[in-house]
């Protein structure tokens, strides 16, 4: 499986602008420029989307091996905080709220890192990947 993104990039760093565009059209020449990465203006960023990927790979990751284990998820909701210091992605830290009934604390924590340590996204990073993960039965 392959997926695809393009990203357009017109001018200097500060003062210019780009679209980010992806093969499926979930995003479509979407803007960014270095204020909305670098100073807070409203719009996307490419770590932002690292966030949105790391949190939706990681959550599936432990949906699956939650369900292999015979405990399906009510829900999980995942944020996740990636840091970029010095022009390096240095971490993302997950934070991950869950109800799961009937799953044990040691077992759910037990799935929690497996998946942290092989979801796709997670394997991608190099970076320090850290989770704190509530149940909530």
């Amino acid at each position: 499986m392959k997926r695809k993104a393009t990203a357009v990039w017109h001018g200097t760093l500060k003062e210019g602008k780009g679209q980010l565009s992806t093969a499926s059209g979930a995003l479509e020449q979407t803007p960014y420029t270095y204020k909305m990465r670098f100073e807070d203006e409203k719009g996307t960023n490419p770590e932002e989307l690292v966030g949105a990927a790391h949190s939706g790979c990681f959550t599936m990751q432990l949906s699956a091996y939650l369900g292999e284990k015979g405990h399906n998820p009510v829900e999980l909701e995942t944020h996740a905080e990636v840091t970029l210091e010095s022009g390096t992605v240095t971490s993302s830290h997950l934070t991950l709220k869950a109800k799961v009934p009937g799953i044990d604390r040691d077992q759910f924590h037990e799935l929690v890192n497996k998946a942290k340590e092989n979801c796709p996204i997670s394997k991608l990073l190099n970076a320090d990947i850290s989770v704190d993960a509530t149940l909530n039965e």
